[in-house]
């Protein structure tokens, strides 16, 4: 059987304590589930999870389910999360209405289980592939991790998400020293793999199914740290830059280290009103710059409260 971790999340909500077991139990071997008893409980529950998939019923006390998932369509963070009504309003206007509003699927109450699994997993095995062809055009060809496009869809999101939570959001860019002059001496089929190298270190240093790495261009690599404070972050990308050097690529035109290192600047701040992740984007870039002028291979951060190096 499949870990939790591997399975996919299914959304079940439903006021009705015996239709939430009934579905745990004929879902719970083959997805995770989490339940909600009313359409306000599922809202909070999604800003902190994930789900691949909504089962929703319509009839439900203070939020119907159509309201439910009108709300979600109109949010861009939550519109591609697929619904399912399960229902015992039956007739084709429900239907009708339910299909409008953005649902996938509509099953009538009281439903046969077996139809139930297998229009689930339809479903899934289709959202899996989407998923799948989605990541394959947001990879870089060359380092096999996000590239510019996934980067900076995933800053919004992330964003987004630390602003309802009241979580700190942390940023690091990260550029190669002295690439330019690797690839004269060395030759472009060196300078690629060295790139690869470069994040595969980022990508194994990511640890948390939150943090993100991307290629942002050329020889510059971006770090996404939501819900990291400025500490925790500064410690991680020195972490990463120390491992970086330890590669021991040779870099015989270095003026910095004979081995291939990186430079790094980072921010942290609170998302709010009136802040955007462009700004906070704009900072890690402004302390990157300031890493490069104060030596290079260092890690240079700012926050709200202070600024610190590391070399």
């Amino acid at each position: 059987m499949a870990s939790d971790k591997k399975k996919q999340t299914i959304l079940i909500v439903d006021d009705e304590r015996a239709n939430l077991i009934v579905l745990n139990d004929l879902l719970k071997a083959e997805y995770h589930v989490l339940p909600a008893k009313s359409g306000t409980q599922a809202l909070e529950r999604i800003k902190t999870e994930s789900p691949d998939l909504i089962l929703l019923d319509v009839n439900m006390p203070e939020m119907d389910g159509y309201e439910v998932c009108r709300r979600l369509k109109s949010q861009e963070w939550t519109r591609n999360i697929p619904i399912v009504f399960v229902t015992t309003l039956d007739s084709l206007e429900n239907e009708e209405k339910g299909l409008l509003l953005g649902a996938l699927d509509y099953i009538s109450k009281p439903f046969h289980p077996p139809i139930v699994k297998a229009r689930v997993k339809n479903i899934l095995t289709f959202v899996l592939h989407k998923k799948l062809l989605e990541e394959m055009a947001n990879l870089d060809g060359l380092t096999k991790i996000p590239n510019r496009r996934s980067f900076e869809e995933t800053l919004n999101v992330e964003w987004n998400r630390c602003m309802r939570t009241c979580d700190p959001f942390s940023l690091a860019m990260l550029d190669v020293d002295f690439f330019k002059l690797f690839n004269d001496t060395y030759g472009h089929s060196a300078g690629d793999d060295a790139l690869r190298a470069v994040g595969a270190i980022l990508f194994e240093n990511a640890k948390r199914s939150c943090d993100t790495v991307a290629r942002y261009g050329g020889e510059e690599f971006v770090l996404l740290l939501p819900g990291t404070e400025a500490e925790g972050a500064l410690t991680l990308t020195d972490k990463i830059r120390l491992s970086i050097k330890k590669l021991r690529i040779p870099h015989s035109h270095s003026s910095v280290c004979k081995y291939m290192t990186v430079s790094a600047g980072g921010a942290t701040q609170m998302p709010k009103a009136g802040r955007c992740p462009i700004d906070l984007l704009k900072c890690a870039d402004n302390m990157l710059y300031k890493a490069k002028k104060q030596g290079r291979n260092i890690v240079v951060w700012h926050s709200s409260t202070d600024e610190a190096a590391k070399e």
